[in-house]
């Protein structure tokens, strides 16, 4: 049977953060995940105060766009819509009033820190999130400063936050100490999925070449809990299982 991996991070909507500039180059990026069998793709706008702020109206106007099409000329594959909420003033005014952009069914949400300076309390803050009754979602936790420091805070944020770590880390794609901390993370059962992060459609070679390393020295089963079974578990809610 062929995979239904789902793609819990993607950059395919145009125009609107730092992913693709068109709908042409969207759709490519579409095809380019389709390719390595991935069947349910959630797209993941950035939402950071001061850089990347796209309204709902032109969030939503670009993924009908991008999503009719797939309708119409990519049967069998679905795409979703999501955020990348950066953990900032806009975010937290969002938890206050109850507005954070969420997956589809409205469980559970992604979220991103800055790579240098962890939050104060950020623990406590993430298991008083999971108490209300979401579940966070760390991008890319490979990428943070305090984690490549200390493996022991991504056990700590695991506890209540899904660790959601960029597939293409694992080949390299963002720097050596992101590449060295990622296959830590996978080497000591410390992530709950894998995600692609895809900006252009070229990122594919990189995401392939992490599905390829989590496939050889982990195994096949293991790839497919991290792209199918256990990101179906976090759209329902529900924090998977680490080992």
């Amino acid at each position: 049977m062929s995979p239904r991996y789902v793609d819990l991070h993607a950059h395919f909507l145009p125009g609107l953060d730092d992913g693709a500039k068109t709908r042409e180059e969207g759709l490519l990026m579409v095809d380019a995940l389709t390719a390595l069998g991935f069947s349910t793709l959630h797209a993941t706008p950035h939402q950071r105060a001061g850089m990347f702020m796209p309204s709902r109206p032109d969030i939503d106007e670009a993924f009908a766009a991008v999503a009719g099409e797939v309708r119409e000329s990519r049967p069998g594959i679905e795409v979703g819509l999501a955020a990348e909420n950066f953990w900032d003033e806009v975010f937290h005014a969002r938890l206050r009033d109850h507005s954070v952009p969420t997956y589809p069914g409205g469980r559970a949400f992604l979220f991103e820190i800055n790579p240098q300076l962890a939050p104060p309390r950020l623990e406590q803050v993430l298991f008083e999130i999971r108490l209300s009754g979401l579940l966070p979602v760390m991008a890319h936790p490979e990428r943070y400063l305090v984690v490549q420091n200390d493996l022991g805070r991504a056990e700590a944020f695991g506890r209540t936050a899904a660790m959601l770590v960029d597939v293409g880390a694992l080949d390299g794609a963002h720097g050596r100490a992101p590449m060295k901390t990622a296959r830590r993370l996978m080497e000591e059962g410390l992530a709950h999925a894998v995600a692609s992060d895809v900006h252009t459609a070229e990122d594919q070679r990189a995401v392939a070449a992490g599905m390829a390393w989590i496939r050889k020295r982990l195994g096949a089963p293991t790839l497919d809990r991290l792209l199918d079974d256990n990101p179906r578990q976090v759209l329902a809610g529900e924090l998977p299982d680490r080992t």
